[in-house]
C-alpha cells in the first residue's frame, strides 16, 4: 500500500486536468503545444493508474514520449516543469553519457540510481520544511546551554578563587551574570541562585535572538567526515555501485567525532544539521523516496538520437550504441534495480527521450526501444515572433530577470516594443546564418547587449536605462556584420 504522503502526492494530481498543466506549462514555455498536450496526458495518467482497480493498475504502463526537435526549443524545460508541476522525482540525463555493460564508464543502471538520490533529497526537504520551526527552537537551546553552561556545584568550587582560610566557604551552584554588551561572568550563588540563573539566561536568550551574539566563539561536536581510507578504496574508473558499496561499509563503522570552535552563527547552521538529522527517521525518507520513485519518477533521457543508427565502427575507443539501446531496455520496459537502499522497481518510472534527430531518426532505434516509446512529438523551430513572445510572455522572461538584475543596484531598466523586435529579429538573423540554437541565441544576444551596462551599474547611479531599437542596433551591429565576431561573440 503506498504511504500517506505518497499518497498526498499523487492526489495533487487529481486537481489538475490536462487542459490545467498545458495551462501551467504555458506559465513559462511559449508554443510547442502538441508536446505539452503529450506530457499532460502522460502525467494525468499517473493519477487514473491509481484509480484503476487493484487487478489492472500493475498491468497500466506509462506512456513514454519521444521529444524530437532540435536544441533550445523547450524539450528539456517541458520535461522539467513537468515534473516540478507535479511534486515528483526527477533526474535529466544524456543518453551519449552510457557506454555498453563491460566499457569504463557510467552503466544504465546508474540513471535509476541518481533519481533515488533525487527523490530522498525532495522528501528529506519535505520533511525538514514540517519540523523547521521545533529545530530552530532546539537550536536557540542548544546555543544557550553552550553560551551559558548550566551551573554545577563542581564546576563553582573547581572555578572559584582560593578562600582565606578564616572566610566561610561558598557552597552551591555557580552563577553567570550577561552585561549589557553580552560577556557572560562567573559569581557564586545565593539562595536565590536558580532564580538569578533564569533571568540570566533569559537576557541571554534576547540578546541571541537580537543576532547581537554572532561573532561570540562556542565550541561544538561535529562529525568527522568521511574517512581518507574509503575515498582510495574507490579509484577512478571503478565499475559502477563501487561507491556505493564503500558507502555502505563507512556506516557500519563507528562514528568519528570531533570539537570545533565556531562563531555562533557558523555554530547554528552545524547544530540545525543535528537537530533536523535527529527530528526525521531517514528510514522513513528512504522508504518514501523509494515508492515515489516506482510510483511517480519521471527520467528525462536527452540526446537519444545520439545513440541511434549503426554500430559504431571498429577499431577505436568507440562502444557500440546499439550496446547501450540494449541496456536501456530493460530498464524501460521494467526492471528492478540494485540500489544501496535495496531493489528498485522501474515498471512504472515514466521516462522522456529526447533528441534533435538531425542525422539519425526514430526509426533508426533498435525495434524493442521503439516499441517502449509509443508517443512521439515533433517540436517547431522558434521563428521571430516566438522569440518576441519568449522575452515578454514567461513569468521567467529574459526582460523580467535582467531587470530585477539591474533593479538590485537601484537603477531601472526598461525595454520598449521596437527594443524587443530588434533583439528578436536579431537572434533570428544569427540562428539562419549560423548553428540553429533555438531560444539559448538570445541569452548571448541579450547578454552581449548589456554587458557594458551591468559592469557600469555601480558607479552610474540609479539612472534609468531604456533599451530601444536604435540602442540595440548600435551596440550589435559591429557585430552582427562581421561574420569572425558573429561567430565568436554571438
Amino acid at each position: 500500500m503506498p504511504s500517506n504522503r505518497t499518497q498526498q502526492a499523487v492526489a495533487r494530481l487529481a486537481d489538475l486536468t490536462p487542459r490545467q498543466i498545458v495551462g501551467e506549462l504555458d506559465r513559462y514555455i511559449v508554443g510547442q503545444g502538441n508536446a505539452k498536450k503529450a506530457v499532460a496526458i502522460a502525467l494525468r495518467n499517473r493519477w487514473r493508474r491509481q484509480q484503476a482497480p487493484d487487478g489492472i493498475r500493475d498491468e497500466i504502463s506509462p506512456n513514454n514520449i519521444i521529444l524530437i526537435g532540435p536544441t533550445g526549443v523547450g524539450k528539456t524545460e517541458i520535461a522539467r516543469r513537468l515534473a516540478k508541476l507535479a511534486a515528483a522525482p526527477f533526474i535529466k540525463v544524456e543518453a551519449s553519457k552510457f557506454t555498453e555493460v563491460g566499457y569504463v564508464g557510467r552503466d544504465v543502471e546508474s540513471m535509476v540510481r541518481d533519481l533515488v538520490e533525487s527523490a530522498i533529497d525532495m522528501v528529506r526537504n519535505e520533511r525538514e520544511a514540517d519540523v523547521e520551526d521545533l529545530a530552530y527552537e532546539k537550536v536557540d537551546e542548544r546555543l544557550l546551554d553552550l553560551l551559558l553552561p548550566k551551573p554545577s556545584g563542581d564546576g563553582a568550587e573547581a572555578n572559584a578563587p582560593a578562600a582565606h582560610a578564616s572566610a566561610p566557604t561558598q557552597t552551591g551552584p555557580a552563577l553567570f551574570v550577561v552585561n549589557p554588551s553580552g560577556e557572560t561572568s562567573r559569581e557564586p550563588a545565593d539562595e536565590v541562585g536558580a532564580e538569578r540563573y533564569r533571568r540570566t539566561r533569559e537576557k541571554l536568550k534576547q540578546l541571541l535572538l537580537d543576532g547581537k551574539l554572532e561573532d561570540r566563539e562556542v565550541e561544538v561536536e561535529v562529525s568527522g567526515g568521511k574517512a581518507a581510507m574509503f575515498d582510495m578504496m574507490v579509484p577512478q574508473g571503478a565499475p559502477e555501485g563501487m561507491e556505493n558499496f564503500t558507502d555502505m561499509l563507512q556506516e557500519m563503522m563507528p562514528k568519528r567525532r570531533k570539537k570545533r570552535t565556531v562563531k555562533v552563527s557558523e555554530a547554528r547552521r552545524i547544530i540545525l544539521e543535528q537537530e533536523l538529522e535527529k527530528l526525521i527517521d531517514l528510514d522513513d525518507v528512504t522508504a518514501d523516496a523509494v515508492e515515489r520513485v516506482e510510483k511517480m519518477g519521471i527520467i528525462f533521457l536527452d540526446e537519444i538520437d545520439k545513440i541511434a543508427g549503426e554500430r559504431s565502427q571498429m577499431g577505436g575507443p568507440d562502444v557500440s550504441r546499439e550496446g547501450v539501446q540494449r541496456d536501456l531496455l530493460p530498464i524501460v520496459e521494467g526492471s528492478n534495480v540494485q540500489t544501496k537502499y535495496g531493489l528498485v522497481k522501474t515498471d512504472h518510472v515514466l521516462f522522456i527521450a529526447a533528441g534533435a534527430f538531425h542525422v539519425s531518426k526514430p526509426s533508426d532505434l533498435i525495434p524493442e526501444l521503439q516499441g517502449r516509446f509509443p508517443i512521439r512529438v515533433e517540436l517547431t523551430s522558434l521563428t521571430e515572433a516566438d522569440f518576441v513572445r519568449i522575452m515578454t510572455e514567461p513569468e521567467n522572461a529574459l526582460t523580467k530577470q535582467y531587470s530585477a538584475l539591474v533593479e538590485a543596484e537601484g537603477a531601472t531598466l526598461e525595454f520598449t516594443e521596437d527594443g524587443i523586435a530588434e533583439v528578436a529579429r536579431i537572434a533570428a538573423s544569427v540562428n539562419d546564418r549560423m548553428e540553429n540554437i533555438g531560444a539559448r541565441r538570445l541569452h548571448t544576444v541579450m547578454s552581449t547587449l548589456l554587458e557594458d551596462f551591468l559592469y557600469d551599474l555601480p558607479d552610474r547611479g540609479k539612472e534609468a536605462i531604456t533599451v530601444n531599437g536604435a540602442l540595440v542596433r548600435d551596440r550589435l551591429k559591429a557585430i552582427v556584420e562581421d561574420e569572425d565576431l558573429r561567430r565568436y561573440i554571438l
